[in-house]
């Protein structure tokens, strides 16, 4: 067993081959990836694979979403973006709550390292979503 696959079975997930595919790419990439980047990437690496299809894709990236292992960001674009979560940080809102970082020049969208702690609220307040993003430009952008 791989170690990708080993990941997903550890989070409850069946290791298919596309799944895997999908966690790998997206342990690569440095910034956030949208729905329609990465189907247009495994699109062009497989116009013959007929599994490749819009349903897979959002299937698979809502189990990985479920489980923990990524996590959603909407970085004010209107386009949600998609990015692996920190498999050792949990908080009681679902997910690792940290900042996120939106590039207004080259439209990046990055996770950044530092974590923020849980505000304690009342309890009879409960919080259905986080979002944390900061917006400006990137040290690429800036140097140019």
């Amino acid at each position: 067993m791989t170690k990708t696959e080993k990941i997903l079975s550890n989070h409850g997930i069946r290791p298919t081959q596309m799944r895997s595919k999908i966690y790998r790419y997206l342990r690569r990439k440095q910034s956030a990836v949208s729905f329609s980047d990465l189907k247009k990437v495994f699109a062009e690496k497989s116009e013959t694979n007929k599994t490749a299809n819009r349903t897979t894709f959002y299937r698979n990236l809502k189990i990985f979403e479920d489980k923990g292992l990524i996590h959603q960001i909407n970085d004010g674009t209107g386009v949600a973006k998609f990015a692996i979560s920190d498999e050792n940080t949990k908080s009681k809102y679902g997910t690792d709550l940290h900042l996120h970082f939106h590039c207004t020049e080259c439209k990046k969208t990055i996770c950044l390292p530092n974590k923020i702690p849980e505000e304690n609220l009342p309890s009879d307040y409960k919080i259905n979503d986080v979002n944390l993003v900061l917006k400006g430009i990137c040290v690429k952008c800036k140097e140019k």
